[in-house]
C-alpha cells in the first residue's frame, strides 16, 4: 500500500472513503485501514428512496448501501449514509433528460462526479475534518512541479480518467485515488486476502438509475412529450425517409436501428429536437475537424490561451485520443482544431485533452463543424 502523500504518521491523518458497495471502493477501505489510516465510511443513497433494496447491480441505492455497511463492519470503521437524493434528482437526473431534448448524448457519470461526489460529498468530508477522500477510480494522482496532477490509471482497460476530466486543481489536492496504480484482477484478489464480503460482487454495467438500459424510457417518464414522432430526413436534400418515434433515441454517429432500409449504410449525422428531425447520410457527413467546448477545466500548467495548445483529445470515452490543437475562448468555451477529421462527434459527451499520460482538462462538446 503506498501512502497518501501526508508527512506524518496514517495513524494521524483521517480518510472519508466514498463507499458505493462495489468491491474497488470496498478495497480502497480496506488498504487504508489496514495501513493504519483513521478511515471513515460514506455511502450516499442517490436516488428511489430505497426502492431498490433487493436489486442487484445498482449504484448508490438499495443492496449496494447494506453491502457498503457489511464491509464496513467487517473492517471494523464508522460508516455513515447521507441522503443526497434531492441533490443528485435536480444536479443529475435532471440534467440528463434536459440533455436528451436538446438532442445531446449525456454522461451522467460525469456529472455525478461534477457535481455531487466531488463537490457535496467533498465539503461533508471536510467537516468531519478529514484530511482527504478516498474513491476507488482507477486514476492516479501524481506530484508535479506546481501540484498534484491527474493522471490515467496503469491498468488502460479500467482507467477512469475520461469521466474525471471535470476534476478541479483544487479538488484533486484533497482527493485520493488507492487503485490508480492496480489492475482490476489485483484489486480482486486483494478483496479475496481481506475477506471482505463484495469480493465476488459483479460490476454494475448500467447507468444507476437506468438499470434496464432503457434510457428513453426515463426521459419519457421525467418529461413528457419528449418522445414525439418525426421524421427522418436525408441530410443532402432534405427528402423524407421514414418516421421516428422520438428524436431522444437517436444519438450522432448511430447506423443500427434508425428504421430506413435499402441502399448505402446511413449514419445519423444531426438532431434537431425543434423540428423533431432525425438528419441522416453518409458516413462522410460525419467527418468534424473543429470542436467548440463549454465549461472548460483546465489542469495544464500554462492556461490556455489564443496561441493554442497542442494535445491528444478523447471525443468518446471507448475512442482513442487523436492529435490536436485547444486554444480558448469566450465565456469559459475552447476550440479544439483536430489534425484529423473524426466521425460521430456528438453533442454531450466530453472532449477530454492528454499530454502522454497526464489529463490537462476539457469541457462538454457543444457542437461540431
Amino acid at each position: 500500500m503506498s501512502d497518501l502523500d501526508f508527512d506524518r504518521a496514517p495513524e494521524s491523518v483521517r480518510v472519508v472513503v466514498a463507499m458505493s458497495g462495489g468491491v474497488d471502493s470496498a478495497v480502497t477501505a480496506a488498504l487504508l485501514a489496514e495501513a493504519g489510516y483513521d478511515v471513515v465510511g460514506i455511502t450516499l443513497q442517490l436516488y428511489d428512496h430505497g426502492a431498490a433494496t433487493g436489486r442487484k447491480g445498482a449504484c448508490c441505492a438499495g443492496q449496494d448501501i447494506y453491502d457498503a455497511r457489511a464491509v464496513a463492519d467487517r473492517l471494523g470503521i464508522p460508516h455513515y449514509v447521507l441522503d443526497y437524493e434531492s441533490r443528485f434528482s435536480k444536479s443529475v437526473i435532471d440534467d440528463f433528460a434536459d440533455s436528451y431534448l436538446r438532442g445531446e448524448t449525456p454522461i451522467p457519470c460525469v456529472r455525478c462526479n461534477q457535481r455531487v461526489k466531488f463537490r457535496d460529498l467533498l465539503d461533508t468530508a471536510r467537516d468531519l475534518g478529514a484530511d482527504a477522500l478516498a474513491t476507488g477510480h482507477y486514476v492516479r494522482r501524481v506530484p508535479g512541479s506546481r501540484g498534484p496532477e491527474l493522471h490515467r490509471a496503469v491498468d488502460p482497460a479500467k482507467d477512469q480518467s475520461y469521466f474525471l476530466f471535470a476534476t478541479t486543481a483544487e479538488q484533486l489536492d484533497f482527493l485520493r485515488f488507492p487503485l490508480g496504480g492496480r489492475s482490476k484482477e489485483e484489486t480482486r484478489r486483494l478483496a479475496v486476502r481481506l475477506a471482505l464480503p463484495v469480493a465476488e460482487k459483479p460490476e454494475s454495467q448500467d447507468i444507476c438509475f437506468v438499470p434496464s438500459g432503457r434510457y428513453a424510457g426515463v426521459v419519457e417518464k421525467l418529461r413528457p412529450g419528449a418522445a414525439d414522432p418525426g421524421d427522418i430526413v436525408h441530410v443532402e436534400d432534405g427528402r423524407v425517409l421514414g418516421r421516428h418515434d422520438g428524436v431522444i433515441h437517436y444519438t450522432i454517429g448511430q447506423r443500427r436501428g434508425i428504421g430506413v432500409g435499402g441502399g448505402p449504410p446511413l449514419y445519423v449525422v444531426r438532431l434537431d429536437p425543434e423540428r423533431r428531425e432525425v438528419v441522416v447520410g453518409p458516413r462522410a457527413a460525419l467527418g468534424r475537424d473543429r470542436v467548440i467546448v463549454r465549461e472548460v477545466n483546465w489542469l495544464g500548467d500554462r492556461p490556455l490561451d489564443d496561441a493554442g495548445t497542442r494535445v491528444a483529445v478523447k471525443l468518446r470515452s471507448a475512442q482513442p485520443a487523436v492529435p490536436a490543437t485547444i486554444q480558448a475562448g469566450p465565456d469559459g468555451t475552447a476550440e479544439i482544431r483536430l489534425d484529423e477529421p473524426q466521425y460521430g462527434v456528438a453533442p454531450g459527451q466530453a472532449a477530454v485533452c492528454y499530454d502522454g499520460e497526464r489529463v490537462l482538462g476539457g469541457g462538454w462538446i457543444a457542437r461540431a463543424t
